[in-house]
C-alpha cells in the first residue's frame, strides 16, 4: 500500500491560490470501503464560480498563456507530465482512497494521465491550418484559442478523465475552471497544486468544488465561459446544454452508454481470449466505466457455453480492499449508487432473468459499498437492466439467432458510445460494425484506445469528438485569412 499523503480540507483553487468558499459551507467526501468521512470539502456557490471565471477570463484576455507559441505551451505540458510521473504514488493513493479503484488498475490510469499531457503537447506542435491559392488570393486558416472553458468532470476515473480534457484545452491556449464531481474531489485538488508548481500562470487553471445545482449550474450559465465539457449522465447534460444556450456556448458531452458485445458462433475458435475480453470489459474499473461492455449478445450456438464460462470467471473475481494489489474489483462509489445497482439486479431476477453469478454483497465485507461481480442471463430486451445504464459490475446476457437480430438488439437502446464485435468472418465484421449505431466499435478486442482517433458517441451518448486533431476542432477557433495578391476587379457601386 502506498503511503497516504496528509488529507487536508479540500479548498477551491482560484487565481493561483487555495481559498475557502464565500459561503463557508462544506460537505464530506466518503471512503467507499467504509463510508467514513475522508475530508471536508468547500461547497462552491455562484460567488465562487464568478471569482474563478473572472480569474480565468483575465488570464485569457490579458495573460501570457494564450499568447505563447505552441512550442512554449507544449514544453509546459511536458513538464506537467513529468511532475505527474514524479508524484504518481500520491495520485494513485488519493484516487484509490476516494473512489475505491483497485490499485493495480489505478497505476495504469495514473500513467495515462501523464500520457495525456505528453500526447497533446506533441499534437499541438504539429497542428497546422490549410492554405488555398486561387486567382489573385492566398487564403489560409489559423487555429486560435477560444477562451474560458468550464470542465464538469465525473467521479469514476477523475484524474485520467479530467486530464483527457485539461491537456488539449491548455495546449490550445485556453484557460480553465474545473468543477470536479462532488463524490471524488481529492485528485482535482492535488492536480491544482501540481499545475501551480509547474509554473502555470495564475488564473489559467482554477478549481471550484461543489454540487451540480450550486456550482455546476452557475458555471454552465456564466456569460464569461465560452466552452463547456461534461462527462456524466444524459439528464444532467440536457440541463447543462440548456443553461449554456443563451450565450451559445460550444459543448462537448460524453454521456455514458449501454455498450453491446456482439459474439457470433464462429468466434469460439479462441474461446479463452474471448472470455478474457468479456470479463475485463465489464468488471474492470469496478464496472463504473462509460465504455463498459454491459450487454452480452451471443449467437445461440455459443450462448450457453459463453455465459456459463463468463459466470464461472465472475465468481472467482477477487473483491476487496482497493489498496490490496490482488484486488480486481473494489467498492462502488456511494451507498445510494450501491443500492441503485442492486435494484436493477433484483428487478431483472424477479422478472425471470437467471442470476448466474453474484448479485449480492461479498461474504466478509460487511462495510462499504461492495458488490460481487454479477452475471444475469436470458435478460429480455424489455427489461430495464437491458435498456438502462447500470454503471456497476453487472453483465446482462441475451441470445440472438442471426446477424439481423444481432444488429437490431445492439441498436435497441438510446445510447451509442461503444460496441464490440467478435467474429472470424471478415466481411461480417465490417458489415456489423458499420451497422451498429455507435461512436466507437472494436472488432475482436476489448477497449484499446488509440489517442489519435476520435472519441465520442451518438444518440444519448454524447455530442462531439475528442482525440488527436479532433480535440482542437473543439478547443480552437479556426480563422480564415484572405490576402489579395494583386489588384483584382472590385464592382463599382454608387458612381452614378
Amino acid at each position: 500500500m502506498p503511503e497516504l499523503p496528509a488529507i487536508l480540507p479540500q479548498r477551491h483553487f482560484i487565481d493561483g491560490a487555495f481559498r475557502d468558499g464565500v459561503s463557508g459551507e462544506t460537505f464530506e467526501t466518503l471512503n467507499p470501503t467504509t463510508n467514513a468521512p475522508i475530508a471536508e470539502v468547500s461547497a462552491g456557490t455562484a460567488a465562487d464560480v464568478d471569482a474563478a471565471v473572472t480569474a480565468a477570463r483575465r488570464a485569457f484576455d490579458e495573460g501570457p498563456w494564450p499568447r505563447m507559441t505552441a512550442k512554449e505551451r507544449a514544453k509546459a505540458l511536458r513538464g506537467i507530465a513529468g511532475l505527474i510521473r514524479e508524484r504518481a504514488q500520491e495520485f494513485i493513493a488519493l484516487e484509490c482512497l476516494d473512489i475505491g479503484m483497485p490499485i493495480a488498475q489505478m497505476k495504469g490510469l495514473a500513467a495515462r494521465a501523464a500520457e495525456n499531457f505528453d500526447y497533446f503537447a506533441n499534437v499541438v506542435e504539429e497542428l497546422h491550418g490549410r492554405a488555398w491559392q486561387t486567382g489573385g488570393f492566398l487564403n489560409y486558416s489559423v487555429h486560435k484559442p477560444v477562451g474560458v472553458a468550464g470542465l464538469i468532470m465525473p467521479w469514476n476515473a477523475p484524474l485520467m478523465l479530467s486530464t483527457w480534457r485539461i491537456a488539449p484545452c491548455l495546449a490550445a491556449g485556453n484557460t480553465i475552471v474545473l468543477k470536479p464531481a462532488e463524490w471524488s474531489p481529492l485528485t482535482a485538488t492535488a492536480l491544482a497544486r501540481l499545475l501551480a508548481d509547474a509554473g502555470l500562470p495564475e488564473g489559467v487553471f482554477n478549481v471550484v468544488h461543489g454540487f451540480g445545482e450550486t456550482a455546476g449550474a452557475p458555471l454552465s450559465a456564466h456569460p464569461g465561459v465560452d466552452l463547456i465539457c461534461f462527462t456524466g449522465e444524459g439528464r444532467t447534460g440536457e440541463i447543462i446544454m440548456a443553461a449554456g444556450a443563451p450565450t451559445l456556448k460550444r459543448c462537448s458531452f460524453e454521456l455514458g452508454g449501454k455498450s453491446p458485445v456482439v459474439v457470433f458462433d464462429d468466434a469460439g475458435a479462441d474461446f479463452e481470449r474471448l472470455v478474457d475480453a468479456v470479463v475485463f470489459q465489464i468488471f474492470s474499473m469496478n464496472g463504473q466505466r462509460c465504455t463498459a461492455g454491459s450487454r452480452l449478445l451471443a449467437q445461440q450456438g455459443i450462448y450457453d457455453r459463453l455465459v456459463e464460462a463468463v459466470a464461472e470467471r465472475a465468481k472467482r473475481i477477487r473483491v476487496g480492499d482497493p489498496f490490496d494489489a490482488t484486488t480486481e474489483l473494489g467498492p462502488l462509489i456511494r451507498p445510494e449508487h450501491h443500492e441503485r445497482v442492486l435494484g436493477y439486479v433484483r428487478e431483472a431476477a424477479d422478472g425471470g432473468a437467471r442470476l448466474l453469478a453474484g448479485g449480492d454483497r461479498p461474504a466478509g465485507l460487511p462495510e462499504g459499498n461492495y458488490l460481487q461481480a454479477t452475471v444475469l442471463a436470458d435478460v429480455e430486451p424489455s427489461m430495464r437492466a437491458f435498456r438502462e445504464e447500470i454503471f456497476g459490475p453487472v453483465l446482462v446476457a441475451t441470445p440472438f439467432a442471426d446477424e439481423e437480430e444481432a444488429v437490431r438488439l445492439a441498436n435497441d437502446t438510446e445510447y451509442g458510445l461503444a460496441a464490440y464485435v467478435w467474429t472470424n468472418d471478415l466481411t461480417r465484421a465490417h458489415r456489423v460494425a458499420q451497422a451498429i449505431d455507435t461512436g466507437l466499435c472494436w472488432v475482436n478486442s476489448q477497449n484499446v484506445r488509440d489517442l489519435r482517433t476520435p472519441f465520442g458517441g451518438v444518440k444519448r451518448s454524447g455530442i462531439g469528438r475528442e482525440g488527436g486533431d479532433y480535440s482542437f476542432e473543439f478547443y480552437c477557433e479556426q480563422e480564415t485569412i484572405h490576402v489579395a495578391l494583386g489588384e483584382h476587379r472590385i464592382p463599382r457601386l454608387g458612381v452614378g
